[in-house]
C-alpha cells in the first residue's frame, strides 16, 4: 500500500514539471489598422503595475514590451500570457491641427472602436490646436461631469482628464467623473483631452463634442447646470498646486429661478502679489453693483437666485516668494424655505462683551444629498458659520431646510477692576431677549466673570434655589448652570459641576474667578425661560474655594458633593456648606460612603462639623472612616480642607442631608410640663424675696456720690467751630443747684487716708467662631494649648478713669453686709473751699 503512494505521488511531480517547462498559453492574436492621414498614435506599453512573472507582445515573432502603431499602418500581434490587461495599456493619440487645415468640430468618436481594440485599460487622448483668437469648447452630453480632487476615484473607472496650455506651459483644469453637473469647458489655443476607460468596460462613445467660439479672454470657463437640487465642489486650474500667475478662470452656473444657491469655499490659499490683487468676482443677476469683488477671506454671496458667473483673478506675484494661489469651493443649490424670507434683527450694541456665533450641530456624514444650512447677514453673504459680534446691530435670515440643523453658542464677558466701587456693582446673568427670539436652539452662554485677585469674591444668587446633578438625583430640566472657578496656577481650575433649577442652594460664593455656561438641552428652554436668571454680586475677598448656602426640603432629601468630582478636589483646597435647619425640623447628616479611599502625600485631610448656635464641632480625618448619621437641631456648618494627596487617591465626598420633623414623648412633656411649672413657683418666690430686700436697702442707702473728670474735653473731636463760645464766655460751667451729698473727687478718703477707685473694666473683642462664617480648618501640623485670655491689670499710678468719661457713680453700702473691700463710707458734707471750673 505504500509503495502505491509512493509511485502516485512521483508520477504527480513529474506532471508538474513538465508542465513548468512547457511554453505559456498565447491569447488571441489582435490586429490593428490606422487609415491614412487619420493622426492617430497607437502605443501598447506596460503599466504601471509590475507583476513577478512578466509577459511579452509577440509582433514579427519577436517577443518585445512595447508596440506603437501609427497613421497607415497595420499590425498583428498576440500576448504571451494569458491576462495582458494586468500587464499592459494602450493609448490612442489622435492630434486635431485646427490652425493648418478645417477643425473637425461636432460629435468626437472613438478611432478605432473599441470592439477592434484588445480587451486592455484605454485611454484615448485628443490634442487639440487653434490660433490665440479662437476659442475651443468641449460640450458633454448626458451624463455630465463631475470635478473631483487628487486621490479621488470615479465609481466605474471612467475619467476624464482636461488641460489647457499657456504659452508653453501645459495647465492642468481638472479630472472629472461622470454624473455631475459640468456640461461645457471653453478653451484657448489648447486642448488636451483624455478619457480613461477601464478594460472591461464596453463603452463605444466618447461622450463629447467639440465646437467653434470666440475668444474667451481668459484661461477657461466652466458652466456647470443644476436641473434641481444638490451640489458641486469645483476647484481652481492646477489645484492643488498653484493657480497661474495673473490669469482668470470663470465658473457659470445656470440655475433654475425657483431654487437659491450659495457658495462656501472649502479651502484655498493667497499668494504674494507685488502688482494687483486676488479676489473673486460675482455677477449677480439683480445686483446694482456688478460685478461684486469679494476677497477670498470674506463671506461669500449666499440666496441667490437664477444664473450667476464667478470668477478667479490671480495677481503678478513675487519672483523670490511667489507663494501659491489655490481654491476649492461648493454651490449649493436648494428649495427657498419660509425662513429665508423673514429677516431677524439682533441688537448687541448695549451688550458688552457679547458674540454670538450660529453654526450647525454635529452631524454624522451621508452620502445622500443633504440640503446645506446657511446663515444669511443683510440676505446677501450666507454662510455656514456665522459670528455677530458686540456693538452692532445685525440683520440676519436663514437659508435652511431644517433649522434644528443649526444652534447658537454665545459668550460675554462682565468684569469689575476697581475693588473700591466694585460692592455697589451687581448684574443679572440673563440670555438677552434678541437672541431667544430667533428659531435657532441656544446651546450655550456663556459668562466670564472677572474681580480683582484678593480684593473681592463672588456671590451668586438663582432667581429659583437649584438643584446639584448627581447620580443619586439628576436634573431632567431643559437647561443646567455649568460653573467653575479659573485659576492662575496650572491644574487648579475648579469644576463645582452641573446645577439646575428645583433644588436647595441659596447662594453660592467663590474666591476668584469663575465661568458660568447656561447650556439647553430641548426646545422646550423657550418656555422655561422665565426660570433662568442669576444676579452675581461683588462680596468681600475670602480664602475658601467656595461657599454653598443650602436650605433642605422638607419633601425631598439634598445631595451635595464636593468640587472636581471626575479628577478629585485639588490639593490643599477648602469648600464649606451652611446648612439650614427649621425651628420645627431636624436635619440628619449622612454620607453615602463609609470611606473616601483618599490618601495623602503631604498635610492632612479635615472635615469640620459645627453647629452654629452652640458653636460645638466635630473634626474628622478623612483618611479614616467617615461619620456615621448625626442629628442637627440648629443650623450648622460643613467644610472640607484637602490635603497634597497621593496620583490615583484623589478626595471625592459625596453626602445627603434630610428633614424629619421633631417629635416629643408625652412622658417627657407631662414631665416638662410639671418641671416648668415648679420653676416658676420658685421664680415668683424668689423675685418677691428680692423685692421685699431691695426696699429695705433703698430706706438704709445713702445718696449717689458723683466723681468729676476735669480732664474731659468738651469740644466735639474734628469740629472745631461748631462751639464758637468759650468757657469763660459762656455759663455752662456755673452750677444752679448743688445737692449737699455731692461732693468732689479729692475728698473721696477712706478711714485710712487712701484713694477709692470705683469698680471700673476694660472691653475685650469676641473671639470666637460667628454664626455666618464656616469653621476655620485645623492646621496641618499638630496644635499647641492655646492660653486662655486674662485681663490685664492697669500699671501702678494710672488713673481707672477713661478721659471720655467725666463722672463715674458709685453707690456705698450701710454696714457691713459682705466681707468685700468695695464698700466706700460715707463722707461729712462740706462746701468746697473754693469753685472749680
Amino acid at each position: 500500500m505504500a509503495g502505491l503512494r509512493g509511485g502516485a505521488t512521483l508520477a504527480l511531480l513529474g506532471g508538474l514539471m513538465l508542465g513548468a517547462a512547457l511554453p505559456p498559453r498565447r491569447a488571441e492574436a489582435s490586429e490593428i489598422a490606422l487609415p491614412p492621414g487619420s493622426g492617430i498614435t497607437v502605443t501598447i506599453k506596460p503599466g504601471t503595475t509590475t507583476l513577478a512573472r512578466p509577459c511579452y507582445i509577440l509582433f514579427s515573432k519577436t517577443p518585445t514590451i512595447m508596440l506603437s502603431i501609427k497613421s497607415g499602418e497595420k499590425k498583428t500581434f498576440s500576448f504571451m500570457c494569458q491576462n495582458p490587461e494586468n500587464h499592459f495599456v494602450i493609448e490612442i493619440h489622435k492630434n486635431i491641427d485646427c490652425m493648418s487645415g478645417r477643425c473637425p468640430f461636432g460629435e468626437v468618436h472613438l478611432q478605432p472602436p473599441t470592439s477592434a481594440l484588445p480587451t486592455l485599460n484605454r485611454t484615448f487622448i485628443w490634442d487639440i490646436q487653434a490660433h490665440k483668437s479662437i476659442g475651443l469648447e468641449l460640450q458633454f452630453f448626458m451624463p455630465r461631469l463631475r470635478q473631483i480632487g487628487p486621490g479621488e476615484s470615479c465609481p466605474d473607472g471612467v475619467t476624464h482628464s482636461i488641460s489647457g496650455r499657456i504659452s508653453a506651459a501645459m495647465v492642468k483644469i481638472g479630472t472629472f467623473c461622470s454624473n455631475g453637473t459640468v456640461s461645457r469647458i471653453k478653451m484657448q489655443e489648447r486642448v488636451k483631452m483624455a478619457l480613461h476607460l477601464p478594460w472591461f468596460h464596453d463603452r463605444n462613445v466618447s461622450g463629447f463634442s467639440i465646437a467653434n467660439r470666440s475668444s474667451i479672454k481668459r484661461l477657461c470657463i466652466i458652466e456647470s447646470v443644476f436641473e434641481g437640487e444638490g451640489s458641486a465642489t469645483l476647484m481652481s486650474a492646477n489645484y492643488p498646486d498653484g493657480f497661474p500667475e495673473d490669469e482668470l478662470m470663470t465658473w457659470q452656473f445656470v440655475i433654475p429661478p425657483h431654487l437659491r444657491a450659495s457658495v462656501s469655499f472649502l479651502h484655498f490659499n493667497v499668494s504674494n502679489c507685488e502688482k494687483k490683487e486676488e479676489r473673486v468676482e460675482y455677477y449677480i443677476p439683480g445686483s446694482t453693483t456688478n460685478p461684486e469683488v469679494f476677497k477670498l477671506a470674506d463671506k461669500q454671496p449666499g440666496n441667490m437666485a437664477g444664473n450667476f458667473n464667478l470668477s478667479l483673478q490671480g495677481c503678478d506675484q513675487d519672483a523670490q516668494n511667489p507663494g501659491v494661489l489655490r481654491l476649492k469651493f461648493q454651490v449649493l443649490v436648494q428649495h427657498p424655505q419660509n425662513e429665508s424670507y423673514i429677516t431677524y434683527t439682533v441688537d448687541l450694541s448695549n451688550e458688552r462683551a457679547t458674540s454670538v456665533t450660529i453654526e450647525p450641530r454635529p452631524v454624522k456624514l451621508s452620502r445622500k444629498f443633504v440640503p446645506g444650512c446657511f446663515v444669511c447677514l443683510e440676505s446677501r453673504a450666507c454662510s455656514t458659520n456665522l459670528t455677530l459680534t458686540p456693538g452692532s446691530k445685525h440683520k440676519i435670515s436663514f437659508l435652511c431646510d431644517d433649522l434644528t440643523r443649526l444652534w447658537m453658542n454665545a459668550k460675554q464677558t462682565l468684569s469689575c477692576m476697581d475693588h473700591r466701587s466694585c460692592h455697589r456693582k451687581s448684574y443679572f446673568l440673563q440670555v438677552p431677549r434678541d437672541i431667544l427670539q430667533l428659531p435657532v436652539q441656544l446651546h450655550d452662554f456663556s459668562w466670564k466673570l472677572l474681580v480683582p485677585k484678593d480684593k473681592l469674591s463672588l456671590a451668586l444668587v438663582p432667581s429659583e434655589k437649584l438643584q446639584q446633578d448627581t447620580r443619586e438625583r439628576i436634573c431632567n430640566t431643559s437647561f443646567s448652570y455649568l460653573m467653575a472657578s479659573s485659576s492662575s496656577s496650572p491644574g487648579q481650575d475648579l469644576y463645582f459641576g452641573y446645577f439646575c433649577s428645583g433644588g436647595s442652594i441659596e447662594q453660592i460664593q467663590v474666591k476668584q474667578n469663575m465661568s458660568v455656561t447656561l447650556r439647553t438641552f430641548s426646545p422646550s428652554f423657550q418656555q422655561e425661560v422665565s426660570k433662568q436668571g442669576l444676579k452675581v454680586s461683588f462680596i468681600p475677598h475670602f480664602k475658601e474655594e467656595g461657599v454653598f448656602t443650602v436650605t433642605p426640603d422638607t419633601k425631598s432629601k439634598v445631595y451635595l458633593r464636593t468640587p472636581n468630582w471626575e479628577r478629585g478636589l485639588p490639593s490643599l483646597n477648602s469648600v464649606s456648606w451652611n446648612i439650614s435647619v427649621p425651628n420645627d425640623q431636624v436635619a440628619c447628616l449622612t454620607f453615602v460612603k463609609d470611606q473616601t479611599g483618599l490618601v495623602c502625600q503631604t498635610g492632612r485631610a479635615f472635615m469640620i462639623i459645627q453647629d452654629q448656635r452652640t458653636q460645638a464641632e466635630e473634626v474628622f480625618t478623612l483618611e479614616e472612616m467617615l461619620p456615621k448619621p448625626s442629628f442637627h437641631h440648629h443650623n450648622f456648618w460643613v467644610n472640607v480642607s484637602n490635603c497634597s494627596p497621593v496620583s490615583g487617591k484623589q478626595l471625592n465626598l459625596l453626602f445627603q442631608v434630610s428633614l424629619t420633623p421633631r417629635t416629643i414623648d408625652l412622658p417627657v412633656l407631662l414631665t416638662a410640663v410639671v418641671g416648668g411649672g415648679a420653676f416658676l413657683l420658685f421664680a415668683l418666690g424668689l423675685i418677691i424675696f428680692f423685692v421685699k430686700k431691695n426696699r429695705k436697702k433703698k430706706k438704709n442707702k445713702g445718696l449717689a456720690v458723683g466723681i468729676y473728670n476735669g480732664n474731659v474735653n468738651t469740644q466735639l473731636p474734628m469740629q472745631p467751630k461748631k462751639l464758637r463760645k468759650v468757657r469763660k464766655d459762656s455759663e455752662s460751667h456755673v452750677y444752679a443747684d448743688i445737692d449737699d451729698t455731692i461732693v468732689y473727687g479729692h475728698l473721696l478718703l477712706d478711714s485710712n487716708g487712701s484713694f477709692v477707685q470705683p469698680e471700673v473694666d476694660t472691653y475685650q473683642p469676641f473671639q470666637g467662631p460667628r454664626g455666618d462664617c464656616p469653621p476655620s480648618p485645623p492646621p496641618t501640623r499638630s496644635r499647641t494649648p492655646t492660653a486662655k485670655l486674662t485681663t490685664e491689670e492697669p500699671p501702678a499710678g494710672s488713673s481707672a478713669e477713661s478721659e471720655s468719661e467725666p463722672y463715674t457713680f458709685s453707690h456705698p453700702n450701710k454696714g457691713n453686709e459682705s466681707n468685700r473691700d468695695t464698700d466706700i463710707p460715707l463722707l461729712d458734707t462740706h462746701e468746697p473751699a473754693e469753685s472749680v471750673e
